[in-house]
């Protein structure tokens, strides 16, 4: 990547630092300031590439500021793990700082079950295949909600759905955001063939780093109160999902960035990266990405509330049709928003980072104003997993904490260092207490190992230690549904 910091060395980024605070780093990086939110260990593994990428970053005019979260690493344009904020008023937007999978974020959902309660193997084993009957998990099988109208879910997010998969009032009201509200006419500029891509996939889990996790809680003794006021308990099973836009939110993204390169080739504006696109705000451009992006976010929590839905199915399979999975919190970690800071209205980028609000904070949904909502963390494929809540604290870096373990490696990289064998004791095959897959050969999801991502330990003692949110529970996998 060519610009100013090439030849950068550690000796040079050394004399940048300025520590603000305990896991807190603010970088002078030649076009403006870096704040990097890690502990000691982690900030001397991130790779040098990191901080040339945030400077061109800073090229964009007018960034009112930027921050890393620990489980930073290189992205296409943009690092995942970057908080990147312009005023409404003269700011810019930018598709690459959003991230290709639109609105991808994280869901939980609670059972009145104890792990013990699905200790044994053939129990979960039952549990997967119930699953993947209701949740398709091959890239081209389709599901089956052929009543659900997609334009209706574009435009008005889960109030789109209809009555029948709506479980309960909960299901809506317990999410960061339930619909995000757009100009329809930006729809009419979208290609056809988005649609019909878009309509098998509502309810589905996509490939990558996307899943289904059963896990139990351990709860944080400290934060037992809130656990308590949450719903949570000690040892109790809970179902985590991780999805996004799915082919919507990939269309959008590599429409508008091919859009807005063209129009930054019009305007005469350049970067060094030629990944990185944006435009300002207010431009005809900027304005129809906003809205289109809109559409993926509410596709996104659309999506993740089907894979839901289809999840509290099987439960009632295999426990009964009595079983009820009460929505903990669903959240995303790809989009840029619109939020009030400072007193002035401002985007917020977060691309691959969580907002991790405090109790009070006005910004919360109405269900957690009080308590703050949960912010949730995945780690990697066999480690724990994490409950947080948001502290004051967190304003310095717009309320963002990482958005899981980040990963140490390329899929390449990976399949290159780490064998099935590796990969088997990190789920520990064979145990009593074996993590569960729904693949026959561990191979096929190698690229997904733990050994391909950062310690996530290590990632939530930067954010624990920087005082940007705390641990309420810690989750433990005890069964895996992954994509193909």
């Amino acid at each position: 990547m060519a610009n100013t910091m090439n030849d950068m060395t550690k000796q040079v980024l050394q004399k940048t630092i300025q520590l603000k605070g305990t896991n807190h780093r603010e970088l002078s990086l030649p076009n403006g300031k870096l704040h990097v939110y890690a502990n000691d260990e982690v900030f001397a593994s991130l790779e040098p590439n990191v901080y040339q990428m945030a400077d061109n970053n800073l090229r964009i005019p007018r960034n009112q500021y930027m921050g890393y979260t620990p489980d930073a690493h290189i992205g296409v344009g943009t690092c995942i793990g970057t908080t990147a904020v312009w005023n409404m008023k003269d700011g810019f937007i930018s598709p690459s700082i959003v991230g290709s999978d639109i609105g991808c974020g994280m869901r939980v959902h609670t059972t009145p079950l104890h792990k013990r309660d699905i200790q044994d193997k053939e129990v979960r084993r039952a549990l997967i295949r119930a699953i993947e009957q209701y949740v398709p998990t091959h890239e081209r099988t389709n599901t089956n909600y052929a009543d659900i109208d997609i334009m209706s879910v574009v435009q008005h997010g889960l109030k789109g759905l209809p009555a029948q998969y709506v479980p309960n009032e909960q299901w809506l009201t317990h999410v960061e955001q339930a619909a995000f509200a757009f100009d329809h006419a930006a729809l009419e500029h979208l290609p056809p063939r988005i649609m019909r891509n878009a309509h098998g996939q509502l309810g589905s889990l996509g490939n990558g780093n996307h899943f289904i996790e059963i896990q139990y809680l351990d709860i944080n003794d400290e934060y037992g109160e809130l656990a308590e006021k949450w719903g949570l308990f000690d040892g109790q099973v809970v179902v985590m999902i991780h999805s996004g836009s799915r082919s919507w939110g990939a269309a959008v993204g590599r429409e508008y960035n091919k859009v807005i390169k063209e129009a930054m080739y019009q305007w005469g504006i350049s970067n060094p990266d030629p990944n990185l696109v944006y435009a300002p705000i207010e431009s005809r451009e900027g304005q129809m990405y906003l809205n289109l992006m809109y559409s993926a976010l509410n596709f996104a929590v659309s999506n993740r509330h089907m894979i839901a839905f289809g999840v509290q199915q099987a439960f009632r399979d295999v426990f009964g049709p009595e079983m009820e999975l009460p929505v903990l919190y669903d959240l995303m970690h790809n989009y840029a928003l619109k939020e009030f800071h400072r007193k002035q209205p401002m985007l917020v980028h977060r691309k691959g980072a969580t907002r991790a609000l405090p109790p009070n904070h006005f910004l919360n949904t109405p269900a957690y104003k009080e308590t703050g909502h949960p912010a949730l963390i995945p780690g990697s494929m066999g480690t724990a997993s994490y409950i947080m809540v948001g502290k004051d604290e967190g304003v310095k870096n717009f309320y963002s904490i990482c958005h899981g373990a980040g990963r140490a490696r390329s899929r390449r990289a990976t399949k290159e260092l780490v064998t099935v064998d590796q990969f088997e004791q990190s789920l520990r095959v064979g145990s009593d207490d074996e993590i569960l897959v729904n693949h026959r050969s561990l191979k096929d999801i190698l690229d997904e190992c733990p050994q391909a991502y950062k310690d996530v330990n290590q990632i939530i003692d930067s954010v624990v230690g920087a005082s940007l949110a705390a641990v309420v529970a810690k989750c433990q996998p005890m069964a895996a549904i992954k994509g193909t």
